[in-house]
């Protein structure tokens, strides 16, 4: 293993691991507003925010330490990487809030997203509002909430990623 191989990894756990408690303790504030269950456009795009800035600082540490110089492939790597280790803190997260600390949050979310459709679906049949519900209900289980914040962490970790890797990467001369 080189030096930049070790470097990356070194980058990829320390910022993956910042990202992930950062993560849990705005989702924490969250849960202590009573908002962790709704669907808030607001405290998604906060996610995003701190997302995009703490990969973008991981890839700026890493060109410093690399002698000033980062390829576009070592900024997805560490992107990705950032983001997958934050995503695995995040689903242990999730795993205690709906286990252990919240165990109605997946309900109080059905409820409030069946609300909603109505709402905005007031003439919705009956039928249409069960089935609705009844995919919600399987897309709530443990294994697929967290297969979807694998998907969407590495979907955006990936994009965040190589946009600031076109914007740092700095190769070396041939």
């Amino acid at each position: 293993m080189d030096l930049s191989t070790s470097s990356i990894k070194s980058t990829i756990i320390s910022f993956g691991s910042l990202l992930g408690a950062i993560s849990v303790i705005f989702q924490l504030m969250l849960y202590f507003l009573d908002m962790h269950y709704k669907n808030d456009s607001t405290a998604g795009i906060v996610s995003l925010i701190i997302m995009v800035g703490i990969i973008f600082y991981s890839l700026i540490q890493f060109r410093k330490s690399n002698e000033g110089f980062i390829s576009l492939s070592d900024s997805l790597k560490i992107g990705m990487g950032t983001s997958l280790v934050s995503a695995l803190i995040g689903i242990i997260y999730t795993q205690i809030l709906i286990n252990f600390i919240d165990p109605d949050t997946l309900t109080k979310s059905l409820e409030l997203s069946m609300e909603t459709i109505r709402i905005q679906n007031p003439e919705m049949p009956q039928e249409a509002l069960e089935t609705a519900r009844s995919i919600q209900e399987k897309m709530s289980s443990p294994l697929i909430l967290s297969a979807v914040q694998i998907i969407f962490a590495l979907f955006f970790g990936f994009i965040v990623s190589l946009i600031s890797g076109l914007i740092v990467k700095k190769s070396r001369a041939q």
